[in-house]
């Protein structure tokens, strides 16, 4: 054991031989903040938030996402544009240097954290970081342990975060100068050339996507969750932009997670111990939640002010439309402590649809549920990312194919097994465009969407009749309560309903288009869920 109260195992021994004398060692929040400011990396926010910039990149890289190639990935992995293969010599080789890069800073900032609030399943992590902010981002995102679980503590996973490493693609394989990779089996993530802090975040996340289902049997799933006053748990699929953080942020219901979940034969529970929030427009009465968690610890990121204020002017995007806050979960009050739940009673499947077809909630056949599971839908619009001046779908297996090493039918294989189990209600949910494509049509009202979820909940969908809707064969409602009648059929809120049709049967055939590439590990039944354009 160190003189900081730190079992090192063997594969640690070299990393310590260096942190011990130049790391700080599970510094406190408000020294992490402090050091951030006095190195001139960040300043306060009115509220008192950490507001700092993450440099040349404000997101993910996935095109410089790498796992290694060996003998425990080798036939695991699914080798793909996503999963793509480094060697154990490059990754050997940039370790060290890495592990160089730091010994030469003034300090570097560790902090020992875990993954999984289902203690069965938990994962430590020791996190080193070039930056003290970017130790306060971990210590948001991963579970705190204790002070006395923080004496032996024996990392399983370790993250060398240097931002300010630059990789050379000739010498070390990688794409460009900035990289993350993930070596399953020395456990150990490495990052270089980038500031984004959702890289830590990811990493363990496809950790997770690997070990739970490949190795425990338990389905990893990136959705949020949380739970009602008679304990019945909720789930909210999908990708970014779409409200998972928002809809699962439920004042009448208590927040497990918002973002990366496990379902174990014990029920659900939270990989994480923060959130990590878009803040793009944010305002305090559509979002109370989030936005009264911008306060001390919090972290946000790429955000600009007022002119000659330090008030957050949440719809500048200059830098970047993806401006984020990453705060711990004890900043919401409504949460589920521990972050854990029963087995899930109801599934929403959330999809921002920019064309206006789907409606705004649908029951799904569990044949349905699988189909929607593996395609994985939403659409980007126009001004969102360069190059986009129109509508565009998009489709990411699993509602988070960036972050599955195994392939996509593994996960659907799992959740189809559990739907069985569970008898679990899917729904699925258009958070986007109603009337029309968007620039046409309007966005679908968050009042509405929360009334259709709430009403799905309390089990009010089942008292009233369903019709079906054409093409999609999905089951929508006739009424709801507090909800116009008129905006649950889509059709019906298009002026021009021979345009919504043509729309529609251009919607289903992307839907088949993209199915092909899964097509082969499918069902008859999942198949013969597919739209009919």
């Amino acid at each position: 054991m160190s003189d900081h109260g730190v079992k090192s195992s063997e594969k640690e021994a070299g990393m310590l031989n260096f942190l011990l004398n130049r790391a700080k060692w599970n510094s406190s929040r408000e020294e992490l903040i402090q050091l951030t400011l006095d190195k001139n990396l960040g300043v306060l926010n009115d509220t008192g938030a950490l507001c700092i910039s993450t440099g040349e990149f404000t997101g993910r890289s996935p095109k410089d996402k790498f796992t290694v190639f060996d003998a425990v990935t080798e036939d695991a992995v699914n080798w793909n544009a996503i999963n793509q293969p480094i060697s154990t010599e490059n990754f050997d080789k940039l370790e060290q240097e890495i592990l160089a890069y730091f010994d030469k800073l003034n300090e570097v900032y560790v902090r020992d954290l875990f993954a999984c609030a289902d203690p069965t399943y938990r994962l430590s992590i020791r996190v080193v970081t070039e930056t003290p902010w970017a130790g306060l981002f971990a210590d948001n995102m991963f579970i705190r342990p204790e002070k006395d679980q923080l004496q032996n503590f024996d990392p399983e996973w370790t993250i060398l975060c240097a931002p300010g490493f630059y990789a050379k693609s000739e010498i070390h394989g990688t794409r460009q100068h900035n990289f993350s990779i993930i070596n399953f089996s020395k456990k150990v993530i490495l990052i270089g050339g980038s500031g984004y802090t959702g890289e830590i975040k990811k990493g363990i996340f496809t950790v997770l996507n690997f070990v739970l289902p490949h190795q425990r049997k338990v389905l990893s799933m990136h959705c949020s969750a949380n739970i009602g006053t008679e304990g019945d748990t909720a789930l909210f699929f999908g990708l970014s932009g779409t409200g998972k953080t928002t809809l699962s942020a439920d004042p009448n219901r208590k927040l497990i997670g918002d973002d990366e979940h496990g379902w174990s034969d014990n029920g659900v529970f939270n990989f994480e111990g923060g959130c990590y929030a878009k803040c793009i427009d944010l305002t305090e009465e559509k979002e109370p939640d989030i936005y009264h968690a911008i306060k001390p610890g919090a972290i946000l990121e790429n955000i600009h002010f007022f002119e000659d204020t330090n008030k957050v002017n949440f719809t500048d995007v200059q830098t970047t439309e993806n401006t984020r806050v990453s705060y711990p979960l004890y900043h919401i009050n409504n949460i589920a402590v521990p972050s854990v739940g029963g087995t899930p009673k109801n599934i929403f499947f959330l999809s921002y649809d920019a064309f206006g077809v789907l409606p705004p909630i649908s029951r799904l056949t569990e044949a349905q549920a699988m189909y929607l599971f593996i395609s994985g839908y939403t659409s980007k619009v126009a001004g969102t990312e360069a190059g986009v001046t129109e509508p565009q779908t998009t489709f990411s297996a699993c509602f988070g194919a960036a972050f599955l090493p195994l392939h996509p039918a593994k996960y659907a294989e799992m959740l189809g097994a559990k739907l069985k189990e569970s008898g679990a209600n899917v729904w699925l949910i258009n958070t986007g465009m109603t009337g029309g494509v968007y620039g046409v049509g309007q966005r679908m009202s968050l009042k509405v969407t929360r009334a259709l979820i709430t009403a799905a909940l309390e089990g009010e969908l089942n008292k009233v009749e369903f019709e079906t809707l054409p093409v999609f064969n999905f089951q929508i409602p006739t009424a709801c309560p507090g909800v116009p009648g008129e905006v649950l059929n889509p059709r019906n809120t298009w002026a021009d309903k021979a345009a919504y049709d043509i729309k529609a049967a251009e919607l289903a055939d992307k839907f088949n288009q993209n199915f092909e590439n899964y097509a082969d590990q499918a069902t008859a039944e999942i198949l013969a869920a597919a739209p009919k354009a």
